[in-house]
């Protein structure tokens, strides 16, 4: 089950967390565009990742 993402919200990719903290820039179905500190903007598949939506406090 996938958390609903929208732009905003603050993230962590579990395969990487050499990338930081990343904001969801975008969401087009399952393609879903983030800024990550340390990589830059990356577009991101969904349905193959589950991103993990954390507090940014």
């Amino acid at each position: 089950m996938m958390t609903s993402l929208e732009p905003g919200l603050f993230v962590r990719h579990p395969a990487h967390p050499e990338w930081g903290t990343g904001q969801v820039q975008s969401v087009a179905g399952d393609r879903v565009t983030v800024n990550f500190e340390h990589a830059g903007k990356l577009l991101i598949n969904a349905a193959q990742v589950t991103l993990e939506v954390i507090d940014p406090a």
